[in-house]
C-alpha cells in the first residue's frame, strides 16, 4: 500500500463503456462513432485511484456485483495499492457507465448504478486512522449522511464532491461537510453562489479556466488553468477531487492543495480513459 496519509473514500464503482464519436448526440439524434473501450470507473473508484497515485494511503468502501465486472473493479483498485477490504460483493450487476467522448474531448455520461445502490453505512472502525473522508453523490444519499455523521463524530474532515448534481442530497449533507467541491453547473444548482451552499469552504472547478477557492470571510482566490492538449476530459473532475483530498488530508495548506489539484486535473486530460491520464506523483512534480 502507498505510504502517506490515510484517506477513506466511500463511493461508487463502475465499469465504464466508452465510445468515441465526432460529437455528442443531441436529443433524438444518432451519431456514428468509431471505438468502444472498457475502463474501470465510478466516481468513488476514480477518486481513490487519483489520490493513491499521488501518494495517499487509501481505503475504499463500496459495493460490486457477484459478476466478472465486480472481480475486475476490485482487482484494478488493489493493483493501485488501495485497500479494498471494505468493498462488498452483493447480488445483481455491478455499476455501469455509458460514456460518449467527442473529438473535442467533451463527454456525456449515463450511469446505471447497479450494486452502488447497496453501498452500506460505515462499519465499526471504518474511519480509524483516517485524515479525511471523501464522498460523492453516486451512492444513496442516506448512506452518504451516515458516513458524514460518523466522520464528524470521529473528528475526521469531510470533503464532498457534489457530483452528479443533486441539490436536495447535497443540502442534507451540508451540516457535516468541511469542504465542498463543485463545478459551475453544480454550483448553480446549489444556489448560484458559494455562500448559498452553506459550506464553510467551497472549491469551484471552471474547466480550462482553472478553479476558484472560496472561504467564508476571506478573499476569493482564483487559479488559472494549465494549457494542455486535451485528449479526453472524462477523468479531470475525479482527478481534481482525489488530488485535493490527498493533499488536504495530508496536511497541505488549503490553497496549496487546491493548486496541486488544479494541475493534476489538467494533466489528466492528456490521455484517454477516466483513469488513464491520472498523473503519478513523479509526473505531477515534473510538471510544476
Amino acid at each position: 500500500m502507498n505510504s502517506g496519509p490515510t484517506l477513506v473514500v466511500a463511493g461508487s464503482l463502475n465499469l465504464d463503456l466508452v465510445g468515441r464519436a465526432p460529437r455528442i448526440p443531441g436529443p433524438g439524434e444518432t451519431v456514428l462513432g468509431s471505438q468502444l473501450q472498457r475502463h474501470h470507473g465510478g466516481k468513488g473508484g476514480n477518486q481513490a485511484v487519483a489520490a493513491a497515485r499521488l501518494g495517499a494511503a487509501v481505503r475504499c468502501f463500496g459495493a460490486v456485483g457477484r459478476d466478472a465486472a465486480g472481480d475486475e473493479l476490485r482487482a484494478a483498485l488493489a493493483a493501485e495499492g488501495i485497500d479494498v477490504t471494505g468493498i462488498a460483493r452483493v447480488e445483481g450487476p455491478s455499476g455501469t457507465a455509458l460514456i460518449t467522448v467527442s473529438e473535442a474531448g467533451e463527454n456525456a455520461i449515463t450511469v446505471l448504478p447497479g450494486a452502488n445502490l447497496a453501498v452500506a453505512p460505515p462499519p465499526a472502525g471504518a474511519l480509524r486512522g483516517a485524515r479525511a473522508l471523501l464522498l460523492q453523490q453516486e451512492i444513496p444519499p442516506a448512506v452518504n449522511v451516515a458516513w458524514a455523521q460518523a466522520a464528524r463524530a470521529a473528528g475526521v474532515p469531510v470533503l464532498l464532491n457534489a457530483a452528479p448534481a443533486d441539490a436536495a442530497a447535497a443540502a442534507a449533507l451540508m451540516p457535516w461537510v468541511d469542504l465542498l467541491l463543485v463545478n459551475a453547473v453544480e454550483l448553480a444548482q446549489l444556489g448560484g453562489s458559494e455562500a448559498a451552499t452553506g459550506a464553510p469552504v467551497v472549491v469551484t472547478t471552471l474547466g480550462a479556466a482553472g478553479c476558484r477557492l472560496w472561504q467564508r470571510g476571506q478573499p476569493v482566490v482564483e487559479l488559472a488553468g494549465h494549457p494542455v492538449a486535451v485528449v479526453d476530459a472524462t477523468g479531470a473532475g475525479d482527478t481534481f477531487a482525489g488530488a485535493l483530498a490527498a493533499a488536504w488530508g495530508g496536511g497541505r495548506l488549503l490553497a496549496a492543495a487546491v493548486a496541486e489539484a488544479n494541475l493534476a486535473a489538467a494533466l489528466a486530460c492528456r490521455r484517454a480513459g477516466a483513469r488513464g491520464g491520472m498523473p503519478t506523483r513523479a509526473e505531477l512534480d515534473k510538471s510544476r
